[in-house]
C-alpha cells in the first residue's frame, strides 16, 4: 500500500545522503519534496501541513546541520513525525488491538459502508479471538437488507469454528441484537460480535439504525471497517461515523492492494480514533495488528523485521522444521521435503510482502517488479511434485521421459518445467552434501574461496 510513497521519500533521502553537510536551504527543498510526495499519496492536506511543520521544527536546527550524519537525523525526525501521525504517540501503547477488558459477554459492534469487507472482517476477528486469545465467540448478523448476508456470516462462522446466531426470518436488527446478547449471557460466551448492515453511502437511515443498536447493546468496542482502496473517501467515511455514531477503533481492509496509503496516514489525525487492525487478504487468517512504528519503518524503507519474525513464527511448524533440519544434516533431503518448504513459504504470503518487511530492499524490490518475475512458479512447482508418486518424490532418479510427460500432464505444466525443477533439486541436494562433508569451518573457507577467488591463499582463516 505504501510502495509509491516509500519510493518517493527514499528518493528524497538518497539525495540528502549524498551531501556531506546540510544547509537550511537543503532541508527546505527536501521538505518541499516530502510535502509533494505526501499529497500525491492522497494524505489529507491538514495532515500534510502538520507533519511537514513538525519535521521543519526539528530539522532546521544546528544539531542537524552540524551533525555527523545530517541525512540520518532528518530521516529520524521524519520517522518520528510519521509514527505520531499514525497514532503512535505517548500513551497509545495500551490501545492497540481489540480491548476485551470488560464483563463477559463483551459486545463488539462492527460498522461501515457496504462493500468495505465488514462481514469478512467479523469472521477474521472471530477466528483471531478463538485461536489466539482462546475466547468463546458468538457471531450475529444484523444485516436484514443485503440478500444472503446472514448466510454469509454463518458460513464464515463455520470456517472460523465459532458459533453463529440462528437465523429467524422477519426479525429487525434490534431484535437480532438483543437475542444475540441474551444468548451470549445464557451460554457464557466471552465475546459477541454484532455485524451491522451497511449502505452504499452514508445516510440518515443507516446512522439511525446503528445508533439504536449501539444504545441498546452498549458495545465495549465499536469498530469501523473502511476500504483502504477508496483513499480520501475512507477518511470522510470514518469522520462521519465518528461524529454521528462514535467509534473506538478502525480496521483498514485491502491494504495488500495498490492504494496510495494516504488514508492510513490521515485517519488518526482526522478522526481521533486509532487504527487497530489491518486486513491483508481474503483468507480468514489475513488480519494483522496495526503498529504505527512498524508502518513508519516500512514507509521509510527501513523494513519491519519484528513483523516478519512474528509471521514466520506463526506460520512455520517448528517441529517439522527441526525434523527437516535433521534430515538435511544426514543428506536425506527429498522432493517431499522441498514441497513442504514451498508450502511453508506460501503461508507467509507473497514475495513482495516479505520483501517489504526487509530493511534496505526497496530498490531491489523495484528491480524485481521491473523484471516481471513470474511469482507463480512456486505454485507450479508444488503442483509438479503433487503429480509425482511417493516413490518418485523419494527417488527422483526414477523420473525418465515417459514419467516426465505424465507428471507434466497431471500438473498442467510442461516437460521443460519438470526438468527445470529436477535440475534445481539436484543442485540443492549437491550443495547440501558438500555442506555436510566440509562442515561449518570447511564451508566457510570453501564458500568464501569460491566467492572471492584467491582470498584463501592470501590469508588463512
Amino acid at each position: 500500500m505504501f510502495e509509491a510513497l516509500s519510493s518517493k521519500l527514499n528518493g528524497v533521502f538518497d539525495r540528502l545522503r549524498r551531501r556531506g553537510a546540510l544547509s537550511e536551504a537543503d532541508v527546505t527543498e527536501a521538505l518541499r519534496e516530502v510535502r509533494v510526495a505526501l499529497l500525491e499519496a492522497d494524505v489529507a492536506l491538514p495532515v500534510v501541513r502538520d507533519l511537514v511543520n513538525k519535521v521543519r521544527e526539528g530539522a532546521v536546527g544546528q544539531e542537524v546541520i552540524r551533525s555527523v550524519s545530517p541525512a540520518q537525523q532528518v530521516i529520524k525526525i521524519v520517522n518520528d513525525a510519521l509514527v505520531e501521525a499514525l497514532g503512535g504517540g505517548a500513551g497509545d501503547d495500551g490501545k492497540r488491538g481489540i480491548d476485551l477488558n470488560a464483563p463477559s459477554p463483551v459486545p463488539i459492534l462492527m460498522v461501515g459502508l457496504q462493500g468495505s469487507g465488514k462481514t469478512t472482517t467479523s469472521g477474521k476477528i472471530a477466528l483471531r479471538l478463538r485461536s489466539r486469545d482462546k475466547k468463546k465467540v458468538l457471531l450475529a448478523s444484523l444485516d436484514v437488507h443485503r440478500p444472503a448476508a446472514q448466510l454469509q456470516l454463518a458460513t464464515l462462522a463455520q470456517q472460523a469454528e465459532v458459533t453463529s446466531l440462528p437465523i429467524i426470518a422477519g426479525q429487525t436488527p434490534m431484535q437480532i441484537a438483543m437475542r444475540a446478547m441474551d444468548l451470549g449471557r445464557r451460554e457464557l460466551y466471552d465475546v459477541v460480535i454484532l455485524d451491522t448492515a451497511g449502505r452504499l453511502a452514508i445516510d440518515e437511515a443507516l446512522m439511525e439504525e446503528v445508533a439504536q443498536v449501539k444504545l441498546a447493546t452498549n458495545p465495549h468496542e465499536t469498530l469501523l471497517v473502511v476500504d483502504a482502496m477508496t483513499g480520501q473517501d475512507a477518511v470522510n467515511t470514518a469522520k462521519a461515523f465518528q461524529e454521528k455514531v462514535g467509534v473506538t477503533g478502525i480496521v483498514m481492509t485491502r491494504i495488500d492492494g495498490d492504494a496510495r496509503g494516504g488514508a492510513a496516514l490521515s485517519m488518526r489525525a482526522v478522526t481521533g480514533a486509532p487504527i487497530k487492525l489491518l486486513g491483508a487478504g481474503e483468507k480468514l487468517d489475513a488480519l494483522e495488528d496495526f503498529h504505527p512504528d512498524r508502518i513508519a519503518s516500512r514507509i521509510l524503507g527501513m523494513g519491519d523485521i519484528v513483523s516478519l519474525v512474528e509471521k514466520a513464527a506463526a506460520t512455520i511448524d517448528q517441529a517439522e522444521a527441526e525434523k527437516l533440519a535433521a534430515r538435511m544434516q544426514k543428506g536425506q533431503f527429498s522432493l517431499e521435503d522441498y514441497a513442504s518448504q514451498l508450502k511453508q513459504i506460501g503461508k507467509m504470503g507473497s514475495l513482495q510482502g516479505i520483501l517489504g518487511m526487509l530493511p534496505g530492499v526497496g530498490k531491489i524490490k523495484q528491480q524485481l517488479n521491473d523484471a516481471n518475475l513470474d511469482t507463480s512458479i512456486l505454485g507450479r512447482q508444488a503442483a509438479i511434485i503433487s503429480s509425482m508418486t511417493p516413490r518418485e518424490r523419494r527417488t527422483p532418479d526414477l523420473i525418465k521421459a515417459s514419467r516426465k510427460k505424465r507428471i507434466a500432464a497431471g500438473s498442467g505444466t510442461s516437460v521443460q518445467e519438470v526438468n527445470k525443477l529436477l535440475k534445481q533439486f539436484d543442485d540443492m541436494s549437491a550443495m547440501m552434501k558438500r555442506m555436510n562433508k566440509m562442515g561449518q569451518k570447511g564451508l566457510m573457507r570453501g564458500g568464501l574461496a569460491s566467492l572471492l577467488p584467491g582470498m584463501a591463499n592470501k590469508r588463512p582463516f
